[in-house]
């Protein structure tokens, strides 16, 4: 099963892992949302970035960029993606919901959307680029 696993696209891989980690993230941010109200999506969104985090940089590590270097330095490579994801994503919603009336639940996933492919650009690109001439470990 792992080698046929790897031996799919790393954008396939990343679609799955990527939809996986959504559906946890838009689960907490729903979550927060009922029981804060509606109207703290900026907030909810926030904690949902926060506390999916840990979830999404391990899942992409391991089943999506096969990340063999220093899991401290690659996990501030992906909080800094997330930062500029969230700011992408944080924007979007913010528009869908005050200029394009939007509720929150559905702007979220509009949203989240948009920034999967910043996302995966900036995961390859640099959170778990790989330098020429070394090999990623399993």
């Amino acid at each position: 099963m792992k080698k046929y696993w790897f031996s799919l696209s790393d954008k396939i891989r990343f679609l799955f892992v990527g939809g996986f980690n959504a559906g946890v993230s838009y689960l907490i941010y729903s979550a927060i949302c009922l029981i804060l109200g509606e109207g703290a999506y900026q907030i909810a969104l926030a904690l949902a970035w926060i506390i999916s985090s840990v979830v999404s940089f391990t899942t992409q590590k391991l089943l999506v960029f096969k990340g063999g270097g220093n899991w401290a330095k690659e996990y501030l490579k992906c909080c800094t993606t997330w930062f500029f994801s969230y700011l992408i994503n944080a924007g979007l919603l913010e528009f869908i919901v005050k200029v394009l009336h939007l509720n929150v639940f559905i702007a979220q996933i509009i949203a989240t959307l948009c920034a999967a492919v910043f996302t995966y650009i900036l995961f390859k690109k640099f959170a778990f680029r790989v330098k020429t001439g070394t090999k990623n470990v399993q």
